[in-house]
């Protein structure tokens, strides 16, 4: 599967466009909103609800963008919901309340966040869950994760939405992974196994050999995560898009 032409064409809010000096959380309603008003392709992240529900959040803990604390795995998705995201006046979304907020306005690329711990095998039932809300979604979409296994997994769930591979220089010193894992991510060496169209890389990375080689094969290119207009620019040298926040990322590039 290719990506629509939108993902070429439309910056993408990272976590949609949040700032919370302006009561707009990561991921939230309102700062979701808010893309889709300012013409921004939206980014979101998935995590996986104790009733098995995928929620609208990034971390696997609640401590850093809530009041509360413990895992999201552990809370009900009405739980979550009736939890208020600092910065804000909402509770945590689900995935259907999005989809029917975006309602294919805009492009929508959805990050499935690694529930295995370890970028293992060991996954399907945050995957099954985004599969079944997304089923019948009118609009632009596409979903990625840094798991192979899960794009693997949508692969087979969802083979007419495309899907791609979040990729990372995977240095060490940045992630909580056997430096065996590191080595074997860092090749990007499944892209062609999960059938995937594009890969979304660390901006710092983009020079990498890897990156044009997929590049140079027909992979579209983006990148995460452009915090300035001036990394924009350099990005844009490499990346066909980008995923940004913090600023006004250029229309119409």
């Amino acid at each position: 599967m290719t990506l629509p032409h939108s993902f070429y064409e439309v910056p993408l809010a990272h976590r949609a466009l949040h700032d919370v000096s302006d009561g707009r959380p990561e991921n939230s309603r309102a700062a979701i909103s808010a893309a889709i008003a300012a013409g921004y392709g939206i980014e979101i992240d998935l995590q996986l609800s104790a009733d098995e529900r995928p929620i609208v959040f990034h971390d696997y803990a609640l401590e850093r963008l809530t009041g509360a604390r413990g895992a999201v795995r552990l809370r009900t998705a009405d739980d979550l919901a009736a939890i208020p995201l600092t910065g804000g006046n909402e509770g945590i979304p689900d995935l259907p309340e999005v989809l029917d907020l975006i309602a294919g306005q805009v492009p929508l690329l959805i990050e499935i966040k690694d529930q295995d711990g370890g970028m293992g095998a060991d996954v399907g039932a945050l995957e099954r869950a985004t599969a079944a809300a997304l089923q019948g979604y009118q609009g632009p979409l596409a979903v990625m994760s840094f798991n192979p296994h899960s794009v693997a997994a949508m692969a087979e769930l969802l083979p007419d939405v495309p899907r791609g591979i979040t990729t990372s220089a995977y240095r060490y010193e940045d992630w909580p992974l056997p430096r065996s894992i590191c080595d074997h991510l860092r090749a990007v060496p499944d892209y062609d196994r999960v059938g995937a169209s594009f890969i979304s890389h660390e901006v710092s990375d983009l020079a990498a050999p890897r990156v044009a080689a997929l590049k140079a094969q027909g992979a579209m290119v983006c990148c995460w995560t452009v915090r300035d207009i001036e990394q924009e620019t350099q990005a844009r040298a490499i990346a066909d898009n980008i995923t940004f926040e913090g600023y006004a990322a250029a229309l119409g590039a």
